[in-house]
Order: structure tokens, then C-alpha cells, then sequence
């Protein structure tokens, strides 16, 4: 099982980075050309979110099930001390929920906006961020090979 999941969450995330940059692009072009916000911008975004959402739900699932997730009651906080188990067991998720945090921020921000510079300039700084800190905590040598 935790390696069906494990492949579904990393093939989910090629998915999850592509719509992200794709409502990214799409906020600063809207932002840059001044345009209307319309119905297919808000699809894009909020595809990015739900995305981004079954994403997490995906990673916490292999999180629990994962076999790194017994080091923790092996060593405690002895983890660390090891790079590769800090990275899958504390910096991962952490920065990825924050990353989350962000990108639904986001998201709540823009929905208040009245004006459509502002709808796509919210979406536009916090997806983006979210984003960053996505791709900063991605374990590629794992994930690509």
C-alpha cells in the first residue's frame, strides 16, 4: 500500500506544479494586461487549490505509512541529527504546509478583492510564494529517479 501511494503522490505532484504555474502565469498576464477577471481565471485558481489540497491529503497519508515515520519512535528527536530523515520527517511537511497555508491564503484573499488587478495580484504574490517554498523542499534526487 505505501508504495501505491507514494507513487501517486509523487506523479500527483508533476500535476499539482503544473496547474500552479499555469494560474501563476495566468494572475501575472491578467495583472500585467490589466484584465477582467473572469470565470476561467477563477477555474484555473481554484484548480490549483484543489490540486494543491488532494496533494496534501496524498502526502500525510504516505507520511503515517511510510517507514520513515518510525524513526521518529526509534530515535525521537535524535532524527535531527540525520539530514535524509529530517528532510522526509520534519522540513518536508512542515514546509509544504506552509506552503498550503499560503496558496489557500491566497485564494481567501482574492475572493474579498473588488477590484480584478487585486483578485489576480492576490494570487498572483501567494501562489507564487507557496510555490517557491513547494519546489524548496521537493526531495528531487528521490523524486527523479
Amino acid at each position: 500500500m505505501y508504495s501505491t501511494i507514494q507513487t501517486l503522490h509523487s506523479y500527483w505532484a508533476f500535476l499539482v506544479l503544473l496547474v500552479l504555474i499555469l494560474a501563476i502565469a495566468n494572475a501575472f498576464k491578467g495583472r500585467l494586461q490589466a484584465a477582467e477577471f473572469q470565470a476561467r481565471d477563477l477555474r484555473l485558481s481554484l484548480f490549483a487549490l484543489i490540486f494543491s489540497h488532494i496533494q496534501l491529503v496524498l502526502g500525510l497519508i504516505v507520511y503515517f505509512v511510510s517507514p520513515w515515520f518510525d524513526l521518529w519512535s526509534q530515535q525521537g528527536m535524535g532524527i535531527m541529527k540525520d539530514a535524509q530523515a529530517r528532510l522526509y520527517l520534519v522540513e518536508h511537511p512542515i514546509t509544504n504546509l506552509i506552503a498550503l497555508f499560503l496558496i489557500t491564503l491566497g485564494w481567501s484573499l482574492h475572493k474579498r478583492q473588488n477590484s480584478s488587478t487585486k483578485k489576480f495580484g492576490r494570487i498572483a504574490l501567494f501562489y507564487s510564494l507557496g510555490l517557491l517554498l513547494l519546489l524548496s523542499r521537493i526531495p528531487w534526487n528521490q523524486w527523479l529517479s
